[in-house]
């Protein structure tokens, strides 16, 4: 029988920022949505990728209706990250999604784009 690697959060300590990203049972299970986005990252973009997230801008803490998120990265190179997000409800993920906050959460890695175009290398 073939084992599976999969992705699991991470109960350490983000060696960028200091942060442990674990979430209770007691959130997780207050959630009424999970959201869960697949990210693709070309392999050396990966560590740039995961200090984004480790020093992130924390704007989506701020938001009503947010309970916490999960980076998780597979071990089996290749595959995508996984983002997941838990909220109170669907409606208040949507709100996120509209916000200026989901700009200003997102505004360092949408600048790595065209940085990378600029310095003639594959976008992240």
């Amino acid at each position: 029988m073939k084992q599976e690697s999969h992705p699991e959060p991470s109960t350490q300590v983000c060696p960028f920022s200091g942060h442990n990203p674990s979430l209770s049972a007691e959130k997780k299970a207050a959630a009424g949505f999970v959201a869960v986005n697949y990210i693709d990252c070309k392999p050396h973009y990966q560590e740039r990728f995961e200090c984004l997230f480790c020093t992130r801008a924390r704007a989506i803490d701020r938001l009503e209706g947010f309970i916490g998120m999960h980076v998780l990265k597979c071990h089996k190179e290749g595959e995508p990250y996984l983002v997941v997000s838990y909220w109170k409800d669907e409606a208040s993920f949507n709100a996120w999604v509209g916000s200026p906050e989901f700009l200003e959460g997102h505004k360092r890695g949408f600048e790595d784009l065209p940085e990378a175009k600029r310095r003639g290398e594959e976008p992240p």
